[in-house]
């Protein structure tokens, strides 16, 4: 399959460009996962599509402040880097702009009291930085760093929490699970109180939210690795709604990707944590997952590849279609969609 396959005309000015005031009020896409059907909703009528005894699963992972802006010490220049995943106390995997300011050896200045050595160079153009610092280093980050927005997004940010969900508690992401933007408090009182289950995983979102795919033939692209962790609650809540007949409701495609690397042949779910490079793509047979609700993804990206996975890749880009005329707003920040 051609990662052509995958593409759709977007005009630029439907990529939100900043979250909607109230969380829940975007645009919900409903679509039948076997008949491609389409229904136009509010977010806040989500809960039309649960039942009881189903069970809401959503990523808690939080993003950090990981973009930091300095100064290369030896060479002089201007230096913007991305933490992607911590290695050690002091170590970081990192992306660098631009890669000639951050050679071997070379030192970045962010301010007086934190400072990075570069390493070496990985693969991908990757870099590893150590980090020298004065207290504590998570403190030093939220004195100096900065959200790593997507570059699609060119408008700054107000408040920094709109791009975490309101259940974020877990630090280490580079990048928010958008699909959870849209919940509010009030929302998630509803959907416990009607009896649907809420069960929580974690996936640090890395550096394949900022690659794209380079490569003909999707098969040749290669994923990077995340971080993952399911709870003993969380697998024996899962579990329990596939042996009763209840719907496994994944929000977002980082909690699709952590239930399937996850799940045993059996469709059994099992305490875990670990790395994690799954790539989903058509066809693929899904054991854990039966409904969706993500964001409007990327043209050619690995998202949407997973979204055509679920479903059926004519059926989703015909929606994909639809959104672009009925002008959805695209990506992080822009609406949402449920497939069930």
């Amino acid at each position: 399959m051609k990662t052509s396959d995958f593409y759709y005309e977007l005009p630029d000015d439907l990529i939100a460009q900043h979250p909607l005031e109230e969380r829940d009020s975007s645009r919900l896409m409903v679509m039948n996962r076997e008949t491609g059907e389409l229904e136009h909703r509010k977010f806040y009528n989500i809960i039309e599509y649960m039942e009881e005894g189903d069970t809401l699963v959503l990523n808690d992972t939080r993003v950090m402040p990981a973009r930091l802006f300095g100064v290369n010490k030896l060479r002089g220049g201007k230096v913007e880097i991305l933490l992607l995943k911590r290695i050690n106390l002091d170590d970081w995997q990192i992306m660098v702009k631009p890669g000639k300011k951050a050679k071997p050896g070379d030192i970045i200045v962010f301010d007086d009291t934190l400072e990075g050595e570069i390493i070496e160079i990985v693969e991908d153009g990757l870099r590893i930085i150590r980090f020298s610092y004065e207290g504590i280093f998570e403190e030093a980050m939220e004195k100096l760093g900065h959200m790593p927005l997507p570059p699609y997004i060119t408008e700054t940010l107000s408040d920094r929490e709109r791009y975490q969900t309101i259940y974020s508690r877990e630090t280490g992401s580079a990048a928010a699970p958008t699909a959870g933007l849209h919940f509010t408090p009030e929302l998630m009182e509803k959907i416990r109180k009607k009896g649907i289950n809420i069960a929580y995983i974690t996936l640090h979102v890395g550096i394949g939210t900022f690659r794209p795919v380079k490569v003909d033939d999707i098969l040749d692209h290669k994923m990077h690795q995340e971080y993952y962790s399911i709870t003993k609650e969380t697998a024996d809540m899962i579990n329990e709604a596939k042996r009763t007949g209840k719907n496994v409701i994944a929000v977002g495609t980082t909690t699709v990707r952590t239930l399937e690397s996850a799940a045993k042949k059996s469709g059994i779910i099992k305490e875990s944590n670990g790395w994690t490079d799954i790539f989903i793509y058509p066809p693929y047979n899904f054991k854990i997952v039966n409904k969706l609700i993500t964001n409007f993804h990327l043209p050619e990206s690995t998202l949407l590849m997973l979204v055509s996975a679920f479903s059926d890749r004519e059926k989703v880009m015909k929606a994909y279609q639809t959104a672009v005329r009925e002008k959805y707003r695209f990506f992080s920040f822009g609406d949402s969609m449920y497939i069930g």
